[in-house]
């Protein structure tokens, strides 16, 4: 189960690099269209953007280093796993509880995290 959790974990990495792509590179164009925010209001919100596509690379990055690490320290992957996904995850029920409307978004960002989690919860406990 720990390399299913790795498997999850890699893809929710690769989601939030592509997020971290679509709010802070390209924001303006790809990005707004993606979070379907007219011109205008892309240029209001540009700031926040910029600064929450960061917030969703370093989640990232937390993960892959977890990913890369299991073989030479499983305790500190697992940490890093944990923290990574684990706040992916808390993302994406924050993002419902805010907007029902946003469900969809939601599943998608939650849903790798959600699986490299309770993969993770399996393998430690049996």
């Amino acid at each position: 189960m720990l390399v299913v959790a790795q498997v999850f974990a890699g893809l929710a990495a690769l989601l939030h690099v592509y997020i971290f792509w679509l709010e802070s590179l390209v924001f303006g164009s790809r990005g707004r269209k993606v979070f379907g925010v007219s011109a205008a209001e892309a240029e209001v919100m540009r700031p926040w953007a910029y600064n929450q596509g960061f917030y969703n690379l370093f989640l990232a990055i937390v993960t892959a280093v977890g990913v890369a690490v299991c073989g030479a320290n499983r305790d500190a992957a697992v940490a890093l796993l944990v923290a990574g996904t684990g706040s992916m995850l808390a993302a994406a029920l924050v993002l419902i509880t805010s907007d029902p409307g946003k469900a969809r978004a939601a599943v998608v960002q939650g849903l790798f995290p959600l699986i490299a989690l309770l993969s993770l919860a399996i393998w430690a406990l049996t």
